[in-house]
């Protein structure tokens, strides 16, 4: 597929008569017009001359959280449930928030934040909670699980990504929102998970439910079904493993076709059965966390078992490394996307 580059902050010419200030960001805009907005079906007000500023690695947290692209959901982004002193937190120091995670490079947390930020200046919805009020009045912790939508090509494949964290929290900062950049860029379409954590029980059932609920809506949303993957790290890698080897519809979600293709990074996880999607696998020989031998043993029994493999072993990259930025695992998420694309089913 032919490679798109992203840009930056759209130039625009703002004539304006209003100016306003929300927190620390300003927001100029020149009427409201209705247009239609193919991924999120029907005709969606937006405003089709603003301007959003972008944040930086010198902003707090809280810049995200209260930036006016995020209305509504911004603390959706945050790792952490309700724990309010992560707000305070530089971004240059957003890599605090994430015990479990390595190599968090603000640079590359920053870039894929405010690509979220372009896209809602151009008028895209991003976030999708995919639960029913009624199922979150039955179970009030699932008002905590949600989508972002990182757009491709229309009618491309789509992959669901679920970032890592024990189960404590959900690192879509450092191995969900900068992935998605990456398979968006291919013309690819991506989901980042936000699912709820305490639970790998319910974290499972979270992405069984948003991979049914964007096969459901897959027409509003302008996605193709065909060869979807799932994508995980750590924690996430675990959720992915459940729905490879017991598929969707043992979670609560649809009798779903099984994914073209499963990205595998960095868990201890170590199921396995000759009905395993093609995999794609990384860890490091360093992770203090996921021991490597026990995921040479997991490869190994794939392959014994006909399984389709690609394996990367990285040296010096230790645990929850992301993209893999700045180690010698930088590169990966393009050859796992590589992979998926040949596993088409």
């Amino acid at each position: 597929m032919k490679n798109e580059r992203i840009t930056g902050c759209h130039t625009v010419a703002l004539l304006f008569t209003a100016a306003f200030t929300i927190g620390c960001f300003s927001s100029y805009a020149i009427g409201n017009q209705n247009v239609p907005d193919q991924h999120n079906g029907g005709v969606t007000s937006v405003n089709t001359h603003s301007h959003y500023q972008h944040v930086t690695t010198g902003d707090a947290v809280r810049s995200i959280v209260e930036h006016p692209a995020f209305k509504e959901f911004g603390q959706y982004l945050l790792p952490w449930d309700d724990r309010p002193q992560q707000l305070d937190v530089n971004l240059s120091n957003v890599g605090s928030l994430l015990p479990y995670h390595s190599h968090v490079n603000s640079d590359v947390v920053v870039g894929a934040v405010n690509h979220m930020i372009d896209e809602v200046a151009s008028g895209h919805k991003i976030f999708y909670d995919f639960y029913t009020e009624q199922q979150k009045r039955q179970d009030p912790a699932k008002e905590y699980a949600g989508l972002f939508f990182f757009r491709g090509k229309p009618g491309a494949p789509f992959a669901v990504i679920c970032p890592g964290g024990g189960f404590s929290y959900v690192g879509s900062f450092h191995e969900g929102f900068p992935h998605a950049v990456e398979i968006s860029k291919k013309g690819l379409n991506a989901f980042v998970l936000k699912y709820r954590a305490g639970s790998g029980l319910k974290a499972s059932e979270d992405l069984a439910a948003a991979t049914s609920y964007i096969v459901e809506n897959a027409n509003t949303l302008g996605v193709s079904t065909k060869g979807y993957s799932l994508w995980g790290s750590s924690a996430g890698a675990r959720m992915v493993g459940d729905i490879a080897l017991n598929e969707t519809a043992y979670y609560g979600g649809l009798d779903l076709p099984k994914p073209g293709a499963v990205i595998i990074a960095y868990t201890g996880h170590s199921t396995y059965s000759p009905g395993f999607p093609p995999t794609f696998i990384t860890v490091s020989a360093d992770d203090p966390i996921a021991s490597a031998s026990v995921v040479d043993r997991r490869v190994q029994n794939l392959k014994r078992a006909g399984v389709t493999v690609e394996y990367h072993r990285f040296k010096h990259a230790g645990h929850g490394f992301g993209t893999g930025v700045g180690t010698d695992a930088e590169g990966w998420v393009n050859d796992a996307i590589r992979f998926w694309i040949n596993n088409y089913n």
